[in-house]
């Protein structure tokens, strides 16, 4: 889409040389970046790929993290940073550093980090040790690019702690996303960035396929605790807006009156929404009620069955 100065819409495409068989893609991301031809903007992709928007955007800046496509500035709504270009593939920095930097002591790399200019200021972000990445962060060229790489593939929480502590960085959704699929990812860090987040967004991390197993599991227990201090009104939206595919990670979380009170307020008309709630057991005896009137309950015997079983439905349906 266009920017709010007018800007031309973005029209990706994969920079020269890049080996999408070489890249950690998934199925989607692959495909995604099968279809980028830099002629066919982000609506077009979302056309010719049956994605919806946001899941073409998230591929895009999968791409980007891992400098299989360069995004313009323009687009990324940064301050410009023409240091950060040419974007090279991933594949590029890290072999550069294996072949030309792995090898020299740690003092050296240090050194060099908080002097570097590119490739080798990318190359660097290979690193392993934390001493390098506090040196990069002290480079005036270390970048939206570079942090990305980082965020990516270092592998020790001092460097990741480090490199979110700085607020321009870690506001970045690129070095958001590339810290959330690092295996190395602290759940103190995880905890900082996204224990005030939405629940909405609280519950995305816990059912994405995208993140390692330990992430998903501190992201329920973030859920959970969300849940039990929020707004009432957020936790009906999370409930209908996932049509209750959260209440499983809220298993044992009971609701207060006004909860109850809004969830009863609302007419019904999605089945697997109403099959959730009847497997939720916490589930106030209000609602099961409530369902209980709905016209899609009143038609679907299964559905009214499973509401009827519930442990909280009341002795006389019709009350």
């Amino acid at each position: 889409m266009a920017d709010a100065g007018g800007a031309a819409p973005w029209k990706p495409s994969l920079n020269p040389g890049v080996e999408l068989m070489s890249l950690p893609l998934t199925p989607e991301e692959g495909f995604v970046a099968s279809r980028l031809d830099g002629r066919t903007d982000l609506h077009g992709l979302s056309v010719v790929t049956g994605l919806p928007p946001d899941r073409v955007e998230a591929a895009l800046e999968k791409l980007v993290s891992l400098g299989a496509v360069s995004k313009p500035e323009a687009v990324d709504g940064g301050e410009p940073e023409a240091r950060d270009e040419p974007e090279e593939p991933v594949g590029t920095h890290r072999k550069l550093y294996q072949t030309a930097l792995h090898h020299l002591g740690s003092d050296e790399r240090t050194a060099r980090a908080k002097a570097a200019e590119d490739p080798e200021l990318s190359a660097l972000c290979f690193d392993p040790l934390p001493v390098v990445v506090h040196a990069l962060l002290e480079n005036p060229r270390f970048g939206l690019t570079q942090a990305r790489l980082v965020a990516a593939h270092h592998g020790t929480s001092a460097g990741l702690e480090a490199l979110a502590a700085r607020a321009a960085f870690a506001a970045d959704a690129g070095v958001r996303r590339a810290l959330l699929r690092n295996q190395m990812l602290p759940a103190g860090l995880l905890r900082r960035l996204y224990g005030g987040r939405r629940l909405l967004e609280q519950h995305q991390l816990v059912i994405s396929r995208e993140v390692p197993e330990q992430t998903r599991r501190i992201a329920r227990e973030l859920l959970r605790t969300r849940f039990s201090t929020a707004e009432a009104e957020e936790r009906v939206e999370v409930i209908v807006k996932t049509e209750g595919r959260c209440l499983s990670a809220l298993a044992g979380l009971p609701v207060d009156g006004k909860t109850s009170a809004l969830l009863c307020n609302r007419t019904y008309t999605s089945t697997l929404l109403v099959q959730n709630i009847s497997r939720w057991a916490a589930c106030p005896p209000a609602l099961i009620a409530h369902l209980l009137k709905q016209e899609i309950v009143r038609r679907s015997p299964a559905l009214r069955l499973a509401l009827q079983r519930h442990p909280n439905a009341p002795a006389d349906p019709r009350r």
